[in-house]
């Protein structure tokens, strides 16, 4: 029997690397064979699979995106769901599953296991929002991304005096923009966690336009002014009922410069900041995270998801996986915040 393959939910640095991962140990010390399914959960519940030989995955560890294509389709959504996965399965003579995605592909995978369907996870979230893994492949790369452009956004701002918002990913945690923004040197960071007055950015603009500097405020798509209830979604829902974010930064920009009086411009990194090739951190990672995975299925440990502790690779439950978002504590936040303004 084949072990499937599938990539579901956003793409993000690193998943080819978790393919190779995967392929490469399963078939050199297993003997296994593999099909991979096209476009996450689209292929397996309408059964469009491709094989996945050695020659198959040869030089794409360092290749973003992934090779199988991926969408945003609930397996649960306009179809028999499970037995519909299961017959496709038969047909294709697939034992069993490696679903790699985020929160809303390893809630399927767990409806589908809770069926009887062999699945093992892989966390993929540029996001790092997973608690049950220390860190997630293509964070790494995301963040450095973010810097990166940050740093271009200085300079132009240097140049014409201006204050610079940088809006990046981050719809329930603020890790890539904290990190990003520290290592940018930015003089506000807005989290999804820390809920601000718009008078507290205004003041830590304000001092950094007082000491002649440009002011650079980082801020996550899920942020919300003290004023909000919800964070700003102007693009309806997913294919998983969640809002599509994005836009605070466009919101926050006239704001600033309505009361500063100081000249502001947002920019939104958007799909930018999962592009591209992955950094040596996450091709490492993603590269062990598929060896695991296919560890975990020699093994018959269904229901659960491979992960990070510390610098182990070790695996838990499903339920545990999605029971707890990986927030950014209040310490890491207040040691950021001494360089705010």
């Amino acid at each position: 029997m084949k072990i499937g393959i599938l990539t579901s939910g956003g793409d993000c640095p690193g998943l080819n690397a978790v393919i190779r991962g995967v392929v490469l140990k399963g078939t050199q010390v297993y003997g296994k064979e593999f099909v991979g399914f096209r476009d996450g959960w689209r292929g397996v519940v309408e059964g469009d699979a491709m094989s996945l030989e050695r020659k198959d995955i040869q030089g794409i560890s360092k290749e973003g995106g992934t090779i199988l294509g991926t969408s945003r389709t609930n397996p649960f959504e306009g179809t028999n769901g499970a037995d519909t996965v299961r017959e496709n399965m038969e047909r294709l003579g697939v034992d069993s599953l490696i679903a790699i995605g985020g929160e809303g592909t390893l809630a399927a995978a767990k409806r589908l296991t809770d069926a009887g369907i062999k699945i093992v996870g892989v966390p993929k979230t540029v996001d790092n929002d997973l608690s049950a893994t220390d860190y997630t492949f293509g964070f790494d790369t995301a963040t450095q991304i973010a810097t990166d452009a940050m740093d271009r956004l200085r300079t132009t701002g240097d140049s014409h005096g201006r204050c610079m918002v940088a809006e990046v990913m981050g719809r329930h945690v603020g890790w890539i923009a904290l990190h990003s923004g520290m290592a940018a040197g930015a003089h506000a960071i807005l989290i999804p966690e820390q809920k601000t007055s718009m008078n507290q950015i205004v003041e830590w603009v304000t001092s950094v336009r007082n000491r002649g500097r440009a002011p650079l405020v980082v801020v996550a798509e899920g942020f919300t002014l003290d004023t909000m209830d919800d964070a700003h979604s102007e693009r309806g829902l997913d294919a998983f009922g969640r809002p599509r974010l994005g836009g605070i930064g466009d919101l926050l920009a006239p704001e600033i410069e309505a009361r500063t009086g100081l000249e502001t411009r947002s920019t939104t990194l958007g799909h930018i900041q999962r592009g591209g090739t992955p950094t040596s951190y996450d091709r490492v990672l993603a590269t062990r995270y598929g060896m695991a995975a296919v560890d975990a299925v020699e093994h018959g440990r269904w229901g659960r998801m491979v992960s990070l502790r510390g610098t182990e690779i070790t695996h838990v439950a499903f339920e545990d996986a999605l029971g707890k978002l990986n927030t950014v504590p209040q310490a890491r936040y207040d040691e950021a915040a001494i360089l705010f303004g």
